[in-house]
Protein backbone atom coordinates (compact mmCIF):
# COMPACT_ATOMS: atom_id res chain seq x y z
CA UNK A 1 0.00 0.00 0.00
CA UNK A 2 1.19 3.04 -1.35
CA UNK A 3 2.47 5.80 1.88
CA UNK A 4 2.31 9.59 1.55
CA UNK A 5 3.47 12.03 3.71
CA UNK A 6 2.85 15.87 3.87
CA UNK A 7 5.22 18.68 3.90
CA UNK A 8 5.20 22.81 3.82
CA UNK A 9 2.81 23.29 6.62
CA UNK A 10 4.28 26.30 9.22
CA UNK A 11 3.40 29.70 10.56
CA UNK A 12 2.33 32.38 8.22
CA UNK A 13 0.33 35.92 8.41
CA UNK A 14 -2.69 36.23 6.93
CA UNK A 15 -2.43 36.93 3.39
CA UNK A 16 0.27 35.35 2.83
CA UNK A 17 0.96 31.64 1.11
CA UNK A 18 2.19 28.21 1.53
CA UNK A 19 2.87 25.23 -0.64
CA UNK A 20 1.92 21.87 0.55
CA UNK A 21 3.18 18.80 -0.55
CA UNK A 22 2.09 15.33 -0.83
CA UNK A 23 4.75 12.50 -1.48
CA UNK A 24 3.67 9.22 -1.99
CA UNK A 25 6.01 6.12 -1.60
CA UNK A 26 5.13 5.07 -5.18
CA UNK A 27 3.72 5.74 -8.31
CA UNK A 28 0.16 7.77 -8.12
CA UNK A 29 -0.51 7.12 -11.51
CA UNK A 30 -3.42 4.63 -9.94
CA UNK A 31 -4.36 6.87 -7.58
CA UNK A 32 -7.63 8.17 -9.34
CA UNK A 33 -8.84 10.69 -6.65
CA UNK A 34 -6.45 12.50 -4.67
CA UNK A 35 -7.23 15.43 -2.07
CA UNK A 36 -6.38 17.46 0.94
CA UNK A 37 -8.42 17.77 3.98
CA UNK A 38 -8.04 19.75 6.90
CA UNK A 39 -9.22 19.48 10.44
CA UNK A 40 -9.50 21.34 13.77
CA UNK A 41 -9.45 20.76 17.03
CA UNK A 42 -13.27 19.19 18.32
CA UNK A 43 -14.37 19.36 14.33
CA UNK A 44 -14.68 16.69 11.81
CA UNK A 45 -12.15 16.36 9.06
CA UNK A 46 -13.11 18.38 5.79
CA UNK A 47 -12.40 18.34 2.26
CA UNK A 48 -10.32 21.16 0.97
CA UNK A 49 -9.44 20.07 -2.55
CA UNK A 50 -9.27 17.11 -4.62
CA UNK A 51 -8.01 16.30 -7.86
CA UNK A 52 -8.82 13.04 -10.25
CA UNK A 53 -6.71 11.58 -12.28
CA UNK A 54 -8.40 13.38 -15.51
CA UNK A 55 -7.51 16.64 -13.58
CA UNK A 56 -10.92 17.48 -12.33
CA UNK A 57 -10.70 19.62 -9.11
CA UNK A 58 -13.53 20.22 -6.86
CA UNK A 59 -13.01 22.83 -4.13
CA UNK A 60 -14.40 23.31 -0.69
CA UNK A 61 -16.59 27.08 -1.01
CA UNK A 62 -14.30 28.66 1.42
CA UNK A 63 -11.20 28.19 -0.85
CA UNK A 64 -12.17 28.41 -3.99
CA UNK A 65 -10.15 31.20 -5.65
CA UNK A 66 -6.90 31.17 -3.20
CA UNK A 67 -6.31 27.30 -3.33
CA UNK A 68 -5.29 25.40 -6.36
CA UNK A 69 -4.70 21.48 -6.35
CA UNK A 70 -2.24 19.80 -8.39
CA UNK A 71 -0.72 16.44 -9.24
CA UNK A 72 2.61 15.38 -10.86
CA UNK A 73 2.66 11.79 -11.77
CA UNK A 74 6.24 12.24 -12.68
CA UNK A 75 7.21 12.63 -9.05
CA UNK A 76 4.46 11.24 -7.60
CA UNK A 77 3.49 14.35 -5.51
CA UNK A 78 0.45 16.07 -4.95
CA UNK A 79 0.03 20.07 -3.95
CA UNK A 80 -1.72 22.35 -2.79
CA UNK A 81 -1.09 25.64 -3.51
CA UNK A 82 -2.41 28.02 -0.97
CA UNK A 83 -2.71 32.46 -1.32
CA UNK A 84 -4.50 35.03 0.49
CA UNK A 85 -4.71 32.91 3.55
CA UNK A 86 -6.84 33.76 6.30
CA UNK A 87 -7.29 32.77 9.89
CA UNK A 88 -9.87 30.12 9.57
CA UNK A 89 -7.17 28.11 6.90
CA UNK A 90 -5.99 27.06 10.13
CA UNK A 91 -5.71 23.49 10.75
CA UNK A 92 -4.07 19.87 10.41
CA UNK A 93 -4.10 18.82 6.43
CA UNK A 94 -4.09 15.96 5.54
CA UNK A 95 -3.00 14.04 2.11
CA UNK A 96 -5.63 11.45 1.31
CA UNK A 97 -5.48 9.08 -1.97
CA UNK A 98 -8.03 5.65 -3.18
CA UNK A 99 -8.20 4.14 -6.42
CA UNK A 100 -11.72 4.69 -6.54
CA UNK A 101 -15.02 6.18 -4.96
CA UNK A 102 -15.48 3.14 -3.20
CA UNK A 103 -12.05 2.20 -2.36
CA UNK A 104 -10.44 2.46 1.42
CA UNK A 105 -8.68 5.97 1.02
CA UNK A 106 -4.88 6.15 2.62
CA UNK A 107 -3.94 9.46 4.67
CA UNK A 108 -0.73 10.49 5.56
CA UNK A 109 -0.10 11.63 9.19
CA UNK A 110 -0.83 15.59 8.72
CA UNK A 111 0.80 19.01 8.43
CA UNK A 112 0.55 21.90 10.16
CA UNK A 113 -0.80 24.93 8.75
CA UNK A 114 -1.55 28.26 11.57
CA UNK A 115 -2.23 31.41 10.26
CA UNK A 116 -2.00 34.53 12.24
CA UNK A 117 -4.40 37.57 12.12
Amino acid sequence: QVQLVESGGGLVQAGGSLRLSCAASGSIVSLNIMGWYRQVPGKQRELVARITSSNITTYADSVKGRFTISRDNAKNTVYLQMNSLKFEDTGVYYCNARRSWFATPTWGQGTQVTVSS
